[in-house]
């Protein structure tokens, strides 16, 4: 498992809100349902996104826009027209003096928009993220970042575009999946870019020493590692390692293990009813006590409060 592949693993999408968007001119919604990601996809037509920051970022055809929340933003049809339409938490549609539009908005199946004959059509698509590893991604991210339809072939949109109108059994896991492959796919080639400022632990996997011990932390976090053991296992010295590891990476190789490993404790702790020995075994802490000391210093309470946080 690579560096990109642990963090992926966390924002997975299940049940997600996924649209069609059909619209026709004039038109502008405010979103402000506070997803933490969300993907927009352009089949048809123009469109514009305009973060807070007053900015207008076109999109066309084949262009993927990432929008990481919880701030508002507003996609358009034109940049100088106002919002008419504002999407609040859970997907909720109203006009800015608070008249609802669920029903007249309704154009079908998982379609949605102002004209079933408008000339811009959008996949939209949100990620609730709840875990701390899906937040290790967020963290990288910019709050925009617009893949151009020219640097990749674009097939997913047309595979998705093709499956969101279908009502039939087991589609929504189909869909989840593909939401999933174009969020994964558009990451992976906007990190690859010169210009995109990836992150450094997405240069660091280039690098043939720091790379393969970013690929061991995460594929086994279980494992008794040591910098001696990272160093034999990478071919290097200690010094080298932790020089070269903390250079390209910002952190020493143990301490980048150790937030990986309570990453991966808090997820479990919120997800499963493993005991916290049963999660300390799995994230490489040789007892309860130990991940119990770690867990309280980065998030000030114990795993067992930090679980009965989340218990219903």
């Amino acid at each position: 498992m690579d560096a990109l592949a642990g963090l992926l693993d966390g924002p997975r999408a299940r049940n997600a809100f996924l649209l069609r968007a059909v619209l026709a001119p004039p038109w502008s919604l405010r979103i402000q349902d506070e997803a933490p990601l969300s993907l927009i996809a352009l089949v048809s037509g123009e469109a514009w996104i305009l973060p807070g920051d007053g900015r207008s970022v076109p999109l066309r055809p084949g262009d993927v826009a990432v929008v990481r929340g919880p701030e508002p933003y507003v996609v358009a049809g034109d940049p100088g027209t106002e919002p008419q339409i504002i999407i609040h938490p859970g997907q909720r549609c109203e006009t800015p003096d608070g008249r609802s539009l669920y029903q007249e908005m309704d154009l079908g199946v998982r379609t949605w928009g102002n004209d079933p004959d408008g000339g811009t059509v959008m996949l939209v698509g949100s990620y609730h993220l709840d875990g701390e590893v899906s937040h290790r991604l967020l963290r990288a991210l910019p709050a925009l970042l617009v893949l151009d339809g020219q640097d990749w072939d674009g097939s997913l949109i047309a595979l998705l575009a093709e499956e969101i109108g279908r009502d039939e059994p087991g589609q929504e896991v189909i869909l989840d999946r593909l939401l999933d492959l174009l969020l994964i796919t558009t990451l992976r080639t906007w990190f690859a870019r010169p210009d995109a400022g990836a992150p450094a632990w997405y240069r660091a996997q280039g690098d043939p020493v720091v790379g393969r011990a970013l690929r061991l932390l995460h594929h086994n976090p279980a494992h008794p590692w040591t910098i001696a053991a990272l160093a034999a296992a990478t071919g290097v010295s200690r010094a080298t390692l932790a020089r070269r590891f903390t250079e390209l990476v910002g952190e020493p190789p143990m301490s980048f293990l150790a937030g990986w490993r309570l990453a991966l404790a808090a997820d479990m702790l919120r997800a499963t009813d493993a005991t916290v020995g049963a999660v300390a075994t799995q994230v490489g802490y040789g007892s309860p006590f130990a991940l119990s000391v770690a867990f309280k210093r980065v998030h000030g309470q114990s795993p067992g409060h930090y679980r009965a946080r989340f218990l219903n």
